[in-house]
């Protein structure tokens, strides 16, 4: 009981990036403006499909809840992140506070990955079964796909989460991150916790494994389908719908393989906050600069909507 009180009055704080405040400053610049960037991007998507009843079909319902989840994912960890920079990492987070921070981020990061292969999925059906496209991919379904993901995410990440909040943390409570990721507080835990990195890394590997095996399958579907396709035009549309979301995927997956596959024993504080920089902002600027560029009814509607203010 005397180590639980104990680890209820922790507070943690974030490693600085920088000994020097005006370096600080200039990375605070930086994030704030990748924050916003991201913030606005993903929203002019989401408000795009909304306004625009041309884009009321599942897979642009898909690209405008991805565009929320991800939204709600940077701000997660940006502002208190940008408040540490600030502060020269200085300001303190509760136990509680960073739990809660671990929760949501890993929760919307769990629904993000599957909602991606929910959009394989639906571009599957579109190409291989376009007939019955909307048999298959009626609203009923569509609704408990992206609910199914949610449940996913929550029933993920609140165990994950509380074992390892059940952990006692001592004296060192200096979090070598600009947020409370996982692998980062769990090293900081005065206990054996191979127990812990084992189940991490059992639910990183099914959360990204799973998914991406499905996506796989469906874009190996998907091209076999193409190559089909008797016309350059005809090719040329179909594989113009999967380019954006294949570019995205990658980014994705390949920045949290990196963070949360790792073996634990290589892991390096260092190269998981460069990766988490890369996965949190760069990633989430770029989703909606993909959608946007490489989709033609999504860029032809923001038009229309830009020409009526």
């Amino acid at each position: 009981m005397e180590e639980i009180n104990k680890t209820a009055k922790i507070q943690f704080f974030f490693h600085p990036f920088s000994a020097d405040p005006k370096v600080q400053v200039m990375i605070f610049v930086a994030f704030l403006v990748m924050y916003l960037t991201s913030l606005s991007g993903n929203a002019v998507v989401a408000i795009t499909v909304q306004i625009n009843h041309s884009l009321h079909t599942p897979m642009y319902l898909f690209l405008a809840n991805l565009a929320v989840l991800e939204i709600f994912c940077t701000s997660s960890t940006a502002p208190l992140a940008l408040a540490n920079l600030l502060s020269m990492g200085r300001t303190p987070v509760s136990i509680t506070g960073c739990g809660a921070q671990m929760f949501f981020f890993v929760f919307l990061g769990v629904a993000d990955c599957v909602l991606l292969a929910v959009m394989a999925y639906d571009r599957f059906i579109a190409i291989c079964y376009p007939l019955r496209y909307t048999l298959i991919m009626n609203w009923p379904l569509c609704v408990e796909l992206m609910g199914g993901s949610l449940v996913l995410g929550f029933l993920l990440s609140l165990p994950l989460t509380l074992l390892i909040f059940h952990l006692p943390f001592c004296n060192d409570n200096e979090i070598y991150h600009f947020y409370c990721d996982m692998p980062a507080v769990t090293h900081l835990a005065c206990a054996d916790t191979h127990v812990h990195q084992t189940a991490l890394y059992i639910i990183s590997f099914l959360v990204l494994s799973i998914p991406l095996l499905l996506i796989s399958i469906s874009y190996g579907f998907i091209m076999a389908a193409i190559l089909h396709i008797r016309s350059a035009e005809g090719r040329h549309r179909a594989f113009s719908t999967c380019s954006s979301h294949i570019l995205v995927v990658l980014l994705q997956y390949g920045c949290t393989s990196f963070i949360y596959l790792s073996p634990s024993s290589s892991y390096s504080p260092e190269m998981g906050r460069v990766m988490s920089v890369v996965y949190t902002f760069i990633t989430l600027i770029l989703n909606p600069l993909i959608y946007r560029m490489r989709n033609k009814e999504l860029k032809d509607a923001l038009r229309r909507a830009l020409s009526k203010f």
